[in-house]
């Protein structure tokens, strides 16, 4: 997931908060070694029956809890469908064979569903993670873990050896670390919702190379972002400013960098760094795409989705297989319901992670559209706690609604990375924002796999999706796009 500085609002709530009373979620189902594939469902394509004016507008509330018991009664096909994905392709890294086989299994699911499958094409960005280690040198000889971090250059070949620096605050760069190594040691506040406090801490992360770097930093190193760690270090994305040199960048975990703060407080620490990540040239990908036409407006589309691509390490379940699977499914019941009165269109973008040209190649192929909303679900898999949404105050008065009886918070500004160009273009703007108090124990890491989404939460985020696709695309006198966005 790339940080989006428009879901850091505080919470504004609403309407009914979340009920404790609320039935809990059932425990894991576990996976088999070999799991069985989930039941193809049966077709819903143009032939399904046209509902008659308002039948499926209802702001009274009725639709969350009908959408609810329909994704309930499907749990078990919902989660075999993540299971297919995180087994059946691995780690999906942009450009990589896990992607190219992601998008099979996408595709394969969308044609079962009965949609017509568009697959447009995308030029991915093809970074190779290679070899990486990282040893303290003093105050003793040890081996450290790390990630490179995601677009990350190498280190000159046979690596760096350098004393570290460590700095808490972008504050106190100066040019004494000129010829050393940063380590950059800010940690992430705890807290929930944990995605107002991720942006803070990302910050280090995404931009700290070439800061570092503009002071004659010869490498980088950054605490994982995350509040809790079993030694276990977090990639993700960094950003160089090409007015600055290029120096490779990677993370360590939350332990090892206050290890290393109190040791470098007492005395010099020396660390060798190698890294021998590069680019190589684009490659082909695709933006695979689900659409299901509507009955009375079909030239206003609706979008859904979430990411197909996910870091080269673990499966990728939490960021972003959890979306990808909630937006298909979601989809799957509205249209089981009977044909809407909008398009509805469900996007599995190519690329997010570490490029956004999954988002950005959507845009440039139709962002001209007429575009009523769009929904993005990118924050794992949890239970469905608010939403975070970009609305104009006449897309808030139509949005309003619809989110009665929800029993769900709100909080303006939001919505993903991927949709975020629709958005800025002035489109409704919808990010769902399940319990992510556990997202990012895992998020970017190998950790991060099927056996930590718990089918029954992914149950309860596809029902609240689909309840608001059906009203987005079956409400009456949808509003015009918002003035240009600058965000």
């Amino acid at each position: 997931m790339i940080v989006l500085l428009l879901l850091q609002a505080s919470c504004t709530p609403m309407l009914a908060p979340v009920s404790d009373a609320r039935p809990k979620a059932a425990p894991a189902v576990p996976v088999a070694a070999t799991p069985v594939a989930p039941p193809v469902p049966e077709a819903l394509g143009p032939t399904a029956p046209v509902l008659s004016d308002g039948a499926t507008w209802s702001p009274d509330g009725a639709v969350w809890a009908r959408y609810r018991e329909l994704a309930h009664a499907d749990q078990a096909h919902i989660y075999g469908r993540l299971v297919e994905l995180c087994d059946g392709a691995g780690n999906r890294l942009a450009g990589s064979p896990g992607q190219k086989r992601a998008e099979a299994i996408g595709g394969k699911w969308l044609e079962a569903d009965g949609l017509k499958v568009l697959r447009d094409p995308v030029k991915l960005p093809a970074w190779i993670r290679g070899e990486a280690e990282l040893t303290m040198l003093s105050p003793r000889a040890e081996a450290l873990p790390l990630l490179a971090l995601g677009n990350s250059v190498g280190t000159p070949e046979g690596g760096v050896d350098a004393p570290v620096v460590v700095i808490r605050d972008f504050a106190e760069l100066s040019p004494a670390v000129k010829g050393k190594i940063v380590l950059y040691n800010h940690p992430m506040v705890p807290g929930t919702p944990s995605i107002d406090h991720y942006g803070d801490a990302v910050a280090y992360r995404a931009g700290g190379a070439s800061k570092a770097a503009a002071f004659g930093a010869v490498a980088v190193l950054v605490r994982s972002v995350t509040t809790r760690s079993l030694s276990t270090p977090h990639t993700g994305v960094l950003g160089y400013d090409d007015a600055q040199p290029k120096v490779a960048a990677a993370a360590i975990t939350p332990e090892d960098a206050d290890r290393i703060a109190r040791l470098a407080a007492a005395g010099e620490v020396r660390l060798h760094l190698r890294i021998t990540a590069h680019m190589e040239p684009d490659v082909d990908g695709l933006n695979v795409i689900g659409e299901l036409r509507g009955s009375t407006w079909p030239d206003e589309i609706v979008v859904v989705g979430g990411h197909l691509d996910s870091w080269d390490v673990g499966q990728g379940a939490a960021d972003d297989g959890a979306g990808v699977v909630e937006s298909v499914e979601a989809l799957r019941l509205v249209a089981k319901q009977g044909q809407p009165k909008r398009t509805i269109r469900v996007v599995l973008f190519a690329n997010e992670e570490n490029g956004l040209r999954g988002g950005k190649g959507y845009f440039a192929e139709h962002g001209t559209e007429h575009h009523v909303a769009a929904v993005e679900s990118d924050l794992g898999g949890g239970g469905p706690r608010g939403w975070g949404f970009t609305a104009s105050p006449e897309q808030r008065a139509w949005l309003d609604p619809m989110l009665k009886g929800a029993g769900m918070f709100v909080k303006e500004e939001g919505g993903g990375a991927d949709i975020s160009l629709l958005v800025n273009d002035g489109v409704l703007g919808i990010g769902l924002l399940p319990d992510d108090s556990h997202y990012f124990d895992v998020h970017h890491t190998a950790a991060d796999t099927v056996d930590k989404i718990d089918p029954a939460a992914l149950a309860d985020s596809t029902g609240a999706i689909a309840a608001l696709l059906d009203q987005l695309a079956n409400a009456p006198a949808a509003p015009a796009k918002a003035p240009v966005r600058t965000k």
